[in-house]
């Protein structure tokens, strides 16, 4: 190849990347003054791809909006950023909603891989582990997905079929204003309209989505979906209804009860006074945190089952305090007997 059609590959690749590039800095990037410039967007055109000319103090080039090139211009790392970008999402389940669009990609883009970079994807693929298996949950419909965040960007409402975890299915209007991914599954915050609630939904649970005429304003009062939508989960509406005071830090409580599992809340000393997640730090002589000095945070849970609180108290090794329920003090206790039972000597 010699050296203008290399450069005017280059200078595609450089309108390729987006925004409006100006004449001064293509003629740096390819080391040929302005009017050369000029001349290889000529070429261009002649290829019939659209380069647009902006005129005045801050014109320059730029590819014209929604043309579908046929060249794709990418470099060494930008080809390995797509197709390691492609293999996260198929394991996530997000390239799923797609179908066979996010195979059908890497693949064409492997196909015209040079030889060198190949080799290297082939590395990286080979030599990468997981520590967990690839997402099995039902991944979102794509057109439901493309929906759905056209609603959320333009306010406006939609009709959706909805299955709820119980299976039964059912025709909502809802005014959605966000989309939030938790743990590989996706969500969609909407206000209920039926009943004058915000709520969270799961888009793969969603078989049918229509948009409506007119708009609505988002709700002033949840200005953090993705908070939101944990602080749904701690609260659900299950069996039982924990309270517990434990002292430590909200970081070290944390590592045990996210803020998808617990609503925490800082008490004073005496275990009274709710003052907001939070509270002041402190830390024993060992530097460890959770001492004498430490503050108090109060613990919510809403719980199916309570089996699995004991051992996450265990592991957490703070001090706390059981408010409710008092079958909760009594799991504990026959954990803590089971336990010092298992550790006498002599014992298997």
């Amino acid at each position: 190849m010699n050296r203008p059609a290399g450069r005017v590959l280059t200078l595609l690749e450089l309108l390729q990347s987006g925004g409006l590039r100006t004449s001064a800095e293509l003629a740096g990037r390819l080391g040929v003054d302005r009017r050369t410039v000029r001349r290889y967007v000529d070429h261009l055109l002649d290829l019939d791809i659209p380069v647009e000319s902006v005129r005045g103090r801050y014109g320059g080039y730029r590819l014209a909006r929604g043309y579908r090139l046929p060249p794709l211009m990418l470099g060494d790392d930008e080809a390995l950023a797509v197709l390691l970008g492609l293999l996260a999402g198929g394991r996530s389940g997000l390239t799923a909603a797609l179908g066979p669009a996010g195979e059908t990609a890497a693949a064409k883009i492997r196909r015209v891989l040079p030889a060198r970079l190949a080799d290297r994807l082939r590395n990286v693929l080979d030599t990468v582990a997981f520590t967990t298996a690839p997402d099995q949950d039902p991944a979102p419909d794509a057109t439901v997905l493309l929906t759905v965040s056209d609603a959320v960007a333009g306010h406006r409402p939609i009709t959706v079929a909805y299955t709820d975890r119980d299976g039964a299915r059912t025709d909502r209007t809802l005014h959605p204003y966000a989309i939030v991914n938790h743990r590989d599954r996706w969500y969609i915050r909407a206000l209920d309209p039926a009943i004058g609630q915000e709520r969270s939904f799961r888009l793969d649970r969603i078989t049918g989505v229509r948009t409506l005429s007119g708009s609505f304003e988002p709700p002033a009062g949840d200005d953090d979906p993705a908070h939101s939508l944990l602080t749904g989960f701690a609260t659900a509406d299950y069996r039982h209804e924990v309270t517990i005071r434990v002292q430590g830090t909200v970081e070290q409580i944390r590592t045990r009860f996210p803020a998808s599992v617990a609503i925490l809340n800082a008490v004073d000393e005496g275990g009274a006074g709710d003052s907001g997640e939070g509270g002041r730090r402190a830390t024993d002589r060992s530097g460890r945190g959770g001492g004498e000095s430490a503050p108090w945070q109060r613990l919510e849970i809403r719980a199916e089952r309570l089996d699995w609180i004991p051992a996450t108290l265990a592991a957490l090794d703070l001090p706390f305090r059981i408010e409710r329920p008092a079958e909760l003090r009594d799991l504990v206790l026959a954990l803590s007997e089971r336990l010092a039972l298992r550790a006498r000597p002599g014992l298997a």
